[in-house]
């Protein structure tokens, strides 16, 4: 395993609930990343294929509204594996680059017709290493996505380091965090819809209290990404350009920002980072390490699968 690698933080914006042409970019983004010697490549959240911002736009009674809007996401989620992971897993194989990107996810454990905001992880050799559905969505989120259980809290090892991530606002939970340091997670991703300096001033404390590196990458959106067949686009401010302006940034164990924020375009965020930065940065504060006391503290980790159908013969 190499100490120093380069890593990538892809700001970019998806086709507004259009699966496939969004898949297509994320491809020819994979391939960019790759050809500029990058061993991991991180998407933002919900990447395929939309984040539904709607949601802070339309009340719960605006039914017919939201039904369309809802189908129209089912329409464009994925399924683990499907098509799309195969086109996903075929590009990262040909860059030989790892890649963290954010989904919306069919249960298609169940009835197929719920929803997860959910990560994919797909290492170098084009294979799928598992994913991580968040595990409690935030505010009008609760409307769209259901909630993930403790089964896909994972840390993957890799040829690049361990490698893990939690999605927007579930990284504000200290226990979640707290499950993927004691896993000893090197290389967290965190992706997420939050543009605002209390992400990144957040960023960098997670950063330094789990001693790892962080990439944190957000959705970049124009108003006029979003297809005027949507209503909903009209309830913005008539003079609003950018509906979410990204602002992502790699950080160090030390919670130094070493790339970005880039704001309020297309980019992708490169950064060498140097895995032995991490051993320093533990030397003194090791939070799953001598800093956990677990003579003081009991931590244990669900990671059943909640399961809602149990069949026998």
């Amino acid at each position: 395993m190499n100490e120093i690698i380069k890593v990538a933080s892809a700001q970019a914006s998806p086709f507004f609930l259009n699966k496939t042409k969004t898949v297509d970019k994320a491809c020819d983004l994979i391939k960019q990343a790759g050809a500029n010697n990058a061993k991991l490549v991180v998407f933002p959240e919900a990447f395929i294929a939309a984040y539904p911002d709607w949601i802070w736009l339309l009340p719960n009674s605006k039914s017919n509204e939201l039904n369309q809007l809802y189908i129209e996401l089912v329409k464009n989620a994925v399924t683990i594996p499907d098509d799309c992971t195969k086109r996903l897993c075929g590009a990262a194989k040909q860059a030989g680059i790892h890649v963290i990107i954010g989904l919306n996810e069919l249960n298609s454990e169940a009835s197929n017709n719920s929803l997860y905001n959910t990560i994919l992880f797909i290492d170098d050799k084009g294979i799928t290493l598992g994913k991580h559905r968040k595990l409690i969505p935030t505010g009008g989120e609760r409307l769209i996505w259901s909630q993930g259980d403790g089964s896909s809290l994972n840390v993957f090892n890799t040829s690049i380091g361990k490698i893990s991530g939690l999605i927007c606002w579930e990284n504000y939970m200290p226990l979640a965090r707290h499950a993927l340091y004691s896993m000893g997670t090197q290389i967290y991703a965190a992706p997420t819809w939050d543009k605002t300096a209390n992400w990144i001033s957040s960023m960098q404390h997670i950063a330094r209290e789990g001693g790892m590196f962080v990439i944190s990458c957000g959705m970049v959106l124009k108003k006029d990404d979003i297809p005027a067949e949507y209503d909903f686009k009209k309830l913005y401010p008539l003079d609003r350009e950018w509906i979410n302006t990204g602002n992502s940034c790699i950080i160090n164990p030390k919670g130094e920002i070493i790339a970005g924020p880039i704001e309020a375009r297309e980019e992708i965020l490169y950064a060498d980072i140097d895995l032995t930065q991490i051993t320093s940065a533990k030397r003194i504060f090791d939070a799953a390490g001598h800093y956990a006391r677990p003579d003081v503290f009991k931590f244990t980790v669900n990671r059943k699968t909640n399961n809602n159908i149990d069949i026998t013969d």
